[in-house]
């Protein structure tokens, strides 16, 4: 193996899929909770959050892989993993907020939407700089 594979952007993937799949099993404890049978995802209020909150880590989870990897192969893979954590952590706390009471997903909201927009920038202006630097000869930084 060589040095430079993205350790960190793999070692923050791997951490989230776990994550997602720990947030999916509570998702199946509330079901064994509430005798709530697939594909029901209707019942009392508290089952109604914990699946909305998965869903919802679900349907963003794949625009966090992509600026993620983009932003720590093409701008900082440091940066991108701290980012990356960051995400992780606003979704815990999205998580477990809105399980207990609807409101109380914002400020895990308010990080994940922090982390994705740094990850978005890195990628971007990563993206911008190795294009301007590859096609144009142009070095920025």
């Amino acid at each position: 193996m060589t040095s430079d594979l993205p350790v960190l952007l793999a070692a923050v993937s791997i951490l989230s899929a776990v994550h997602l799949a720990f947030q999916a099993r509570h998702v199946g404890w509330s079901r064994m909770k509430h005798k709530i049978m697939p594909p029901t995802v209707t019942g009392p209020p508290e089952f109604e959050r914990t699946f909305r909150a998965h869903q919802n880590s679900v349907e963003s989870y794949s625009i966090f892989l992509v600026v993620l990897w983009i932003s720590g192969i093409f701008f900082n893979e440091v940066l991108a993993a701290f980012g990356g954590l960051l995400y992780i952590v606003g979704r815990e706390m999205y998580f477990t907020g809105y399980i207990r009471e609807s409101k109380k997903r914002l400020p895990g909201f308010y990080l994940v939407l922090c982390a994705l927009l740094f990850l978005t920038v890195m990628a971007t202006v990563g993206i911008i700089q190795s294009f301007l630097d590859k096609y144009l000869n142009i070095r920025l930084l």
